[in-house]
């Protein structure tokens, strides 16, 4: 009971200390509107900031394009984990091959996906698959790039002994390198669950109608600092709750979890 209560004062003490820097920001924030240096319109103060944001939250407007964004980033995050795992198994069982694809994947980490908008508007028109796809790129490399390095980093010593032990290659991978890699695997996929929310601005510049990025793009071209400060506010926000989510699914279905990822 002593230690429960000891653990539930220490989170106590943890939040605390977490608002404290949110506090001085809000704080400055004020005396910065208040000081009149800026028009409302380019830094509105606080309290219109959370009057929108509550006007928003209850006609709804809010909840749906938050709801968008989300089927478009778990759509896009399933999609490149998926692509990023067999690519990875590929690195991993067949070293050989990557001489074929290693150039390309490294040539692309390096294209940011905003700037292949044009292209994919082109090829794909304004609907929903260019947007998917700029979330895809944007998650993809970060995925591959941890699952690659987990899988290859597997210790020899456990593969010779599966070996030794009569299992196949499908049974090693199976049982020993797969295993091994799923921290990597894991922290892989919590990085590009980040980088799909950080993606969703640029995949919604594309034609959309709904969602957080356009909300913020419409906001912007009204004048309206207060919802676009709403927009910037609620990705934060949603994609801080779904890796804190994420986290909780790691710690129910790994012993331990994976701390400090």
């Amino acid at each position: 009971m002593h230690k429960i209560r000891n653990k539930g004062t220490g989170k106590l003490k943890n939040f605390i200390k977490a608002c404290v820097p949110a506090l001085i920001l809000l704080i400055l924030w004020q005396l910065a509107f208040l000081s009149g240096k800026w028009s409302a319109y380019v830094l509105p103060g606080p309290e219109k900031v959370w009057k929108s944001f509550v006007t928003m939250t209850g006609n709804g407007t809010l909840l749906k394009h938050v709801l968008v964004s989300f089927k478009r980033v778990l759509t896009g995050f399933s999609i490149s984990f998926v692509c990023a795992f067999c690519l990875g198994m590929i690195a991993a069982l067949k070293k050989d091959l990557e001489v074929y694809y290693g150039p390309y994947v490294e040539f692309m980490r390096n294209v940011p996906p905003i700037s292949l908008i044009a292209l994919l508007i082109l090829w794909f028109g304004i609907g929903e698959t260019s947007k998917i796809i700029i979330i895809v790129l944007a998650s993809f490399f970060p995925m591959f790039m941890n699952i690659r390095k987990g899988l290859l980093s597997c210790d020899k010593k456990l593969l010779e002994v599966g070996k030794t032990c009569g299992l196949s290659k499908t049974a090693c991978f199976f049982k020993i390198r797969l295993p091994w890699a799923f921290p990597d695997i894991l922290v892989g996929m919590r990085i590009g669950l980040g980088y799909s929310w950080r993606a969703i601005i640029g995949a919604e510049m594309i034609a959309a109608g709904k969602g957080l990025g356009y909300l913020i793009l419409d906001a912007q071209q009204m004048s309206r600092s207060d919802k676009v400060i709403v927009g910037i506010f609620v990705i934060g926000l949603v994609g801080l709750l779904c890796d804190k989510a994420f986290l909780w699914i790691i710690r129910k279905w790994v012993r331990g979890g994976v701390e400090n990822s």
